[in-house]
C-alpha cells in the first residue's frame, strides 16, 4: 500500500483547483449519472501520464492498490503504468499484463478509463490472436467491458482488419446508452477513413435502423450533402 500512498502524493502535486471543480460535471458524476460517485483530485491527464511513466515497472499489486482508488486519476493512473509497461515488454510479459487487465475491468469504469487503457493493452494485444475475449465482454451486464470490447477494435482497424468492428456493431447497435452509441459510431469512422467502401456497405444494410448518434459519429467525415442524404434515410 506504501508505494501506491507515494504515488497518490505525487498525483496530488498537480492538483488544478479548477478542473478539480469542472472534472466532475465533465464526467457526468450527479446522481444517476453514468460516472455517479466518481471523485476528481483535479489532475489533467498528462500530468497523469508523467508520474506513470516514471513507475511502469511496479508491480501488479500496486496498478491493483491505484485501480481499486476512489480517485479517478489514481485508476487512471493505474492504468497507464500498464499501458506504459506494456510498450516495453516482451511477448511473455505482454501476456501476463493483459491477463491482469482483464482481472481489473470493473475498475475501468469511466469512458476516458476505457479510451486510454483497451486499445493499448488489449487491442495491441489481439492483432495476431483469437478473438473471443472481445465477444464475451461485447455480452457483459457492465457498460464498460462493452465499451472496452468496441474501442479496444481500434488497433485492429488501423491494420485494415474489420471484421470484429462490424460484428460487435452488428450486436450492439440498438444498446440503449448513449456512451456506447458513441463509441460504435467512432468505431465505424475509423474505418470509413482506411476503407470508405467498407463502411457505406455497412451503413446502407442500417442506417435506418440504428441510432442516430452512432450514425452522426460514423459519417461525420463525409462530404455535406452525403451525411445529409443518410441522416434523412
Amino acid at each position: 500500500m506504501q508505494q501506491a500512498e507515494q504515488i497518490q502524493r505525487e498525483l496530488e502535486q498537480y492538483i488544478d483547483p479548477i478542473k478539480r471543480e469542472y472534472l466532475p460535471r465533465f464526467f457526468k458524476t450527479g446522481k444517476g449519472q453514468y460516472g455517479e460517485g466518481d471523485c476528481f483530485l483535479g489532475v489533467v491527464v498528462p500530468n497523469t501520464r508523467a508520474v506513470a511513466r516514471r513507475h511502469r515497472n511496479e508491480p501488479f499489486e500496486v496498478s491493483a492498490q491505484l485501480l481499486q482508488s476512489p480517485w479517478h486519476e489514481c485508476r487512471l493512473c493505474g492504468l497507464l503504468m500498464l499501458v506504459e509497461r506494456y510498450k516495453k515488454s516482451d511477448e511473455k510479459r505482454k501476456t501476463e499484463i493483459v491477463e491482469f487487465y482483464l482481472t481489473q475491468t470493473r475498475h475501468v469504469n469511466n469512458w476516458d478509463l476505457v479510451d486510454l487503457s483497451a486499445p493499448y493493452i488489449l487491442g495491441e494485444y489481439l492483432k495476431d490472436k483469437p478473438r473471443d475475449v472481445l465477444y464475451r465482454l461485447a455480452d457483459s451486464s457492465l457498460l464498460w467491458e462493452q465499451r472496452i470490447a468496441v474501442v479496444a477494435t481500434l488497433p485492429l482497424i488501423k491494420s485494415d482488419d474489420f471484421t470484429d468492428i462490424l460484428t460487435l456493431s452488428e450486436r450492439l447497435l440498438h444498446h440503449r446508452h448513449d456512451l456506447m452509441h458513441k463509441a460504435v459510431g467512432w468505431m465505424l469512422r475509423e474505418v470509413g477513413k482506411r476503407n470508405k467502401a467498407v463502411l457505406v456497405s455497412f451503413l446502407n444494410r442500417h442506417a435506418t435502423t440504428m441510432p442516430r448518434t452512432t450514425l452522426r459519429y460514423a459519417i461525420e467525415k463525409f462530404p455535406d450533402e452525403e451525411r445529409r442524404t443518410f441522416m434523412a434515410r
